[in-house]
């Protein structure tokens, strides 16, 4: 390696925008063009971390290009109940395209803690991407169906023992009624805690209630949509999601192999491919954890493959440090 910025090139090629960003201040001469990559970097840094609620800190600085500001936006979850745009409340579709390449990312550096934690992330919400064809958007609690407090709907009574959701579920769904209405603080505090939940909740009123209340009967093609809820609740079960809670990663206790994920993820296939659509995650598409994005585009009735976003600020972080 010739020099310290071929080294910072390096670096970028792998995603390393936290070390590149830290570093350039004392490789680059000029400090204003040092503070440009370093900002850069850390907009990079932001989404491979998966750090949707400071996306925005990054979306109004100038020195990062438009359009890599505008699919960042695309993911970033709203801060205030009011706020605009509405980003992965719109859509998880990019959201999803972003983690199936943090995925990807994580996977090629052997970095499987945090690709563990992407994994379990993409769980929480699969059935939110599922309702997505229903709701015309993706779970907003600001525009939620008036068909959730149909006469007779126990989605959001909390106590309810004909209810098929948990106590926690129950308190979920009782708030997300509400939060729209509440100060940005309670907002951000109930995306904190409480709408994975409410996700798991949805699925569970359309795939395997018990005892069916009138919640759901605003829900056009039923049988489609808990095909593929049922579908996004078995993934959460798969030994590949579970590997997070058998191994601690994070926590200093050990994190699987790649011959442990993998052996998990072809069990999981085999779990997934006899319920309905999850026969899609047999296909060979080429990503390292061979079927997860024809997977989830099955359960979002849509294309999703792996976006091209890291990659981009990858290469505009490789752009810029030649040019200086």
């Amino acid at each position: 390696m010739e020099s310290a910025q071929d080294l910072l090139v390096a670096l970028a090629r792998r995603y390393s925008f936290g070390d590149v960003g830290a570093l350039a201040p004392a490789v680059l001469a000029n400090p204003v063009k040092a503070a440009h990559v370093s900002a850069v970097c850390e907009f990079g840094q932001r989404l491979l971390t998966l750090d949707a609620e400071d996306f925005a800190s990054e979306l109004d600085v100038p020195t990062i290009p438009a359009d890599l500001r505008r699919r960042a936006r695309a993911c970033h979850m709203p801060q205030t109940p009011k706020g605009q745009p509405r980003g992965a409340l719109d859509s998880l579709r990019p959201a999803y395209a972003l983690l199936l390449e943090v995925i990807k990312v994580r996977w090629d550096q052997r970095e499987l803690s945090a690709m563990m934690a992407a994994l379990h992330i993409a769980a929480e919400y699969l059935p939110l991407l599922a309702y997505e064809t229903a709701l015309g958007h993706s779970g907003d609690p600001a525009r939620w169906p008036e068909g959730l407090r149909a006469p007779g709907s126990r989605f959001g009574v909390i106590g309810d023992r004909d209810c098929d959701h948990t106590r926690s579920e129950q308190s979920a769904t009782e708030r997300t009624l509400r939060v729209a209405g509440e100060p940005g603080e309670g907002w951000r505090a109930y995306f904190d805690r409480q709408h994975s939940q409410v996700a798991g909740a949805l699925a569970t009123c359309v795939a395997k209630c018990r005892n069916p209340c009138p919640a759901i009967e605003w829900v056009p093609d039923r049988d489609n949509l808990a095909l593929r809820c049922r579908v996004a609740l078995t993934f959460a079960e798969t030994p590949l999601v579970r590997l997070r809670h058998a191994a601690p990663v994070g926590h200093g206790f050990g994190v699987p192999s790649p011959e442990e994920v993998l052996d998990a993820w072809q069990r999981s296939r085999g779990a997934l491919a006899k319920n309905g659509i999850g026969h899609q995650v047999m296909r060979g598409d080429g990503f390292p954890l061979a079927g997860l994005p024809s997977l989830f585009s099955a359960i979002a009735d849509a294309n999703l493959r792996p976006a091209r976003l890291l990659a981009d600020v990858s290469e505009h972080v490789i752009s810029l440090l030649r040019s200086y």
